[in-house]
């Protein structure tokens, strides 16, 4: 029993000193990962907002794998203005962004191949999904890069487009198509994407920005 205490009380020694190591080496990347994430939420014109890392130690009963503390993402919607945790106070359109700014930070070091972002513009247009489109497209840079949207800024962007249709079969079972689109099918989809329909002025406008993106 004594060589078994001893033994617990030698592993807690040893557990205590890598918590404080690993404590050590957050505290010091938690300000640098909070302002390479903040400068990406800027390019999704989220200008003057900013994301904090609050690290907090726990009671070492609620130690777990991912360490002796706990992690939270704090968002300052404005300068001057109070951070409060992400989940609480951010809109889906800025949790959406927010989540794409950390992907880009951590793209070359993490151990994720593929990511798949379902309508991660929503609640966004205009300039904002050009500047989102764009993020999303240096990311497609170190991973493979799937995304469900409705925006056209964001579709001409990719370098694969499909389709997805849902039908009712002879049964009467849902059913879901997935079509691949090139040529003038893009073009027209594109156009729809835009408009609602395929009219000239839609084909017109969505084939230069396709042209736009391929230049």
């Amino acid at each position: 029993l004594r060589a078994a205490t001893a033994a617990l009380d030698a592993a807690e020694e040893r557990l205590a000193a890598a918590a404080d190591m690993l404590d050590s080496a957050r505290g010091q990347a938690a300000p640098r990962f909070s302002e390479a994430v903040s400068k990406n939420m800027a390019r999704m014109e989220m200008s003057g907002a900013e994301i904090e890392c609050r690290i907090e130690r726990l009671d070492r009963s609620q130690w777990t794998k991912s360490g002796p503390s706990a992690v939270e993402f704090m968002y300052r919607p404005g300068h001057g203005m109070q951070a409060r945790p992400l989940a609480r106070i951010a809109s889906g359109g800025e949790v959406s962004r927010v989540m794409l700014a950390i992907k880009v930070v951590l793209g070359e070091t993490d151990a994720i191949d593929t990511l798949v972002f379902d309508e991660v513009d929503a609640g966004v247009g205009g300039s904002t999904a050009v500047a989102l489109a764009e993020v999303l497209a240096d990311l497609a840079k170190t991973h493979q890069v799937i995304v469900v949207t409705h925006l056209a800024q964001v579709a001409v962007r990719g370098d694969s487009h499909y389709v997805v249709k849902k039908s009712v079969s002879s049964e009467g079972a849902p059913v879901t198509v997935l079509s691949s689109i090139s040529g003038d099918d893009r073009v027209a989809e594109i156009a729809r994407m835009l408009s609602g329909d395929a009219t000239d002025v839609s084909i017109a406008h969505a084939r230069e920005m396709l042209l736009k993106q391929n230049s």
